[in-house]
Protein backbone atom coordinates (compact mmCIF):
# COMPACT_ATOMS: atom_id res chain seq x y z
CA UNK A 1 0.00 0.00 0.00
CA UNK A 2 1.33 3.47 -0.85
CA UNK A 3 2.31 5.85 1.91
CA UNK A 4 -0.35 8.22 3.21
CA UNK A 5 1.17 11.23 1.45
CA UNK A 6 1.30 9.26 -1.82
CA UNK A 7 -2.38 8.40 -1.35
CA UNK A 8 -3.12 12.09 -0.79
CA UNK A 9 -1.22 12.89 -3.99
CA UNK A 10 -3.26 10.32 -5.90
CA UNK A 11 -6.58 11.47 -4.43
CA UNK A 12 -6.13 15.22 -4.78
CA UNK A 13 -3.55 15.61 -7.56
CA UNK A 14 -6.15 16.06 -10.29
CA UNK A 15 -7.70 18.86 -8.20
CA UNK A 16 -4.48 20.87 -8.21
CA UNK A 17 -2.63 19.51 -5.17
CA UNK A 18 1.12 19.32 -5.69
CA UNK A 19 3.17 17.08 -3.43
CA UNK A 20 6.90 17.75 -3.37
CA UNK A 21 8.96 15.44 -1.20
CA UNK A 22 12.51 16.48 -0.41
CA UNK A 23 14.99 13.76 0.34
CA UNK A 24 17.68 14.83 2.77
CA UNK A 25 21.13 13.74 1.72
CA UNK A 26 20.69 10.32 0.13
CA UNK A 27 22.17 9.43 -3.26
CA UNK A 28 20.02 9.86 -6.37
CA UNK A 29 20.22 6.15 -7.27
CA UNK A 30 19.14 5.07 -3.81
CA UNK A 31 16.18 7.47 -3.84
CA UNK A 32 15.18 6.44 -7.37
CA UNK A 33 15.25 2.75 -6.48
CA UNK A 34 13.21 3.35 -3.33
CA UNK A 35 10.64 5.45 -5.22
CA UNK A 36 10.29 2.77 -7.89
CA UNK A 37 9.94 0.02 -5.29
CA UNK A 38 7.34 2.00 -3.34
CA UNK A 39 5.52 3.05 -6.55
CA UNK A 40 5.83 6.73 -5.66
CA UNK A 41 4.35 8.95 -8.35
CA UNK A 42 4.76 12.31 -6.62
CA UNK A 43 7.86 14.42 -7.21
CA UNK A 44 10.93 13.81 -5.05
CA UNK A 45 13.58 16.50 -4.94
CA UNK A 46 17.10 15.93 -3.63
CA UNK A 47 18.76 18.08 -1.00
CA UNK A 48 22.26 16.68 -1.37
CA UNK A 49 23.97 19.54 0.46
CA UNK A 50 21.44 20.13 3.23
CA UNK A 51 20.78 23.69 2.03
CA UNK A 52 17.01 23.24 1.86
CA UNK A 53 16.91 21.56 5.25
CA UNK A 54 18.85 24.46 6.73
CA UNK A 55 16.84 27.18 4.95
CA UNK A 56 13.52 25.74 6.08
CA UNK A 57 14.83 24.80 9.53
CA UNK A 58 13.90 21.14 9.23
CA UNK A 59 15.07 19.30 12.32
CA UNK A 60 12.81 16.24 12.14
CA UNK A 61 11.24 14.15 9.44
CA UNK A 62 8.71 14.13 8.17
CA UNK A 63 8.12 17.87 8.23
CA UNK A 64 5.17 18.98 6.11
CA UNK A 65 4.67 22.51 4.83
CA UNK A 66 1.23 23.45 3.53
CA UNK A 67 1.23 26.25 0.99
CA UNK A 68 -1.95 27.88 -0.29
CA UNK A 69 -2.80 28.68 -3.90
CA UNK A 70 -1.40 32.17 -3.37
CA UNK A 71 2.02 30.72 -2.51
CA UNK A 72 1.85 31.68 1.16
CA UNK A 73 2.66 29.25 3.94
CA UNK A 74 -0.55 28.28 5.73
CA UNK A 75 0.78 25.56 8.01
CA UNK A 76 3.67 23.41 9.12
CA UNK A 77 3.61 20.17 11.03
CA UNK A 78 6.12 17.59 12.17
CA UNK A 79 5.55 13.87 12.28
CA UNK A 80 3.15 11.46 10.67
CA UNK A 81 -0.45 12.63 10.45
CA UNK A 82 -3.63 10.95 9.33
CA UNK A 83 -4.04 13.05 6.20
CA UNK A 84 -6.75 10.69 4.94
CA UNK A 85 -9.06 11.22 7.92
CA UNK A 86 -12.16 13.32 7.30
CA UNK A 87 -10.43 16.24 9.02
CA UNK A 88 -7.36 15.84 6.80
CA UNK A 89 -9.45 15.56 3.63
CA UNK A 90 -11.45 18.64 4.67
CA UNK A 91 -8.20 20.57 5.06
CA UNK A 92 -7.10 19.66 1.54
CA UNK A 93 -10.52 20.48 0.09
CA UNK A 94 -10.36 23.89 1.77
CA UNK A 95 -6.84 24.56 0.50
CA UNK A 96 -7.82 23.54 -3.02
CA UNK A 97 -11.03 25.56 -3.13
CA UNK A 98 -10.99 28.27 -5.81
Amino acid sequence: MPSTIEQVHQEFGDQGLVVLAINLGEARGHVAAWAKNQKVSSTILLDATGAVMQSYRVAYTPTVFLVGRNGKLVGRTIGNKNWLSEKGRALFRALLAP
